[in-house]
């Protein structure tokens, strides 16, 4: 089992599309092991984007994510991240295929809808921003999970 932070940025908030983003995850056979309904601070949105610092579309990446709330969760399953990745599709909506969260919905090159873990540990690391020391992180089991369905 494999975990990964997922937000949904503050775009996706405002167009009402939590529900139907959530759903694309569950529907594959992801667990939601973590979920908050935040507005991230300056200094969160900082640590959480210092790898893109020094580029020119940082000062704006900032003040877009800490502009309304976002959803962070942490969604568990085999191979987490590259499922995650592939549901949410490539990074801008025009290039985005039909079926993945930023094709269906993505409308901006800015304003992508969705941020996934880049990899395991970037998982780990943005997991332990947004969900310090595990609280708010649940271990639990599905109905179905006794089925193996997703081994």
């Amino acid at each position: 089992m494999q975990r990964t932070l997922i937000l949904l940025k503050p775009d996706a908030v405002k167009r009402r599309l939590i529900g139907r983003v959530l759903a694309r995850f569950e529907d594959k056979g992801l667990r939601v092991v973590g979920m908050k309904l935040m507005q991230i601070s300056q200094e969160l949105a900082a640590k959480h984007y210092e790898a893109h610092k020094e580029r020119p579309f940082y000062p704006g990446l900032v003040k877009f994510m800490t502009s309304s709330p976002v959803v962070a969760m942490v969604l568990e399953g085999p191979h987490a991240v590259d499922v995650c990745r592939k549901l949410m599709g490539a990074t801008f909506g025009f290039k985005a295929e039909p079926g993945t969260i930023r094709g269906d919905w993505g409308v901006s090159n800015q304003f992508n809808l969705v941020h996934g873990s880049d990899g395991p540990e970037a998982a780990e690391r943005e997991i332990g921003l947004f969900f310090p020391g595990g609280a708010g992180l649940l271990d639990w089991k599905t109905a179905d999970a006794d089925l193996h369905l997703c081994d």
